[in-house]
């Protein structure tokens, strides 16, 4: 009996193994960043992602709030004080639409060394 018992046992957690090895990195799109129109910036493990983004006058960036439940918000640094400015969040997503060229820089507010930069050109 119990010879026939071992292979079935250790095919059931052969079984077990597999289905609990999976990558803990999801690359799937959130449905935020599946409807966003122009370039998405995503903010998650306390970053923007990307930091750095070049866009066209008249581009809409989209920033999508995903990091867990931590609030964050897009606040405008030097020339961009006063434009960019999100409320804090910590789902969902804040747009801005870009009609002049030039470097927007800006952070976290609870979060100061969270730094992100839209770069505008002419088209």
């Amino acid at each position: 009996m119990k010879s026939r018992l071992r292979p079935a046992i250790a095919g059931l957690v052969l079984a077990l193994g597999l289905v609990g090895c999976s990558s803990s990195t999801d690359t799937t799109p959130s449905a935020a960043e599946t409807t966003a129109s122009g370039p998405v910036v995503t903010i998650s493990g306390m970053a923007y992602s990307p930091a750095s983004l070049t866009v066209n006058v008249g581009d809409t960036v989209t920033w999508v709030f995903d990091d867990n439940g931590m609030a964050h918000d897009v606040n405008g640094l030097g020339d961009a004080k006063g434009k960019l400015r999100s409320p804090l969040k910590k789902s969902g997503t804040y747009t801005y639409t870009f009609t002049e060229p030039g470097t927007y820089d800006y952070t976290c507010t609870p979060h100061p060394e969270m730094r992100g930069t839209v770069v505008v050109q002419a088209p």
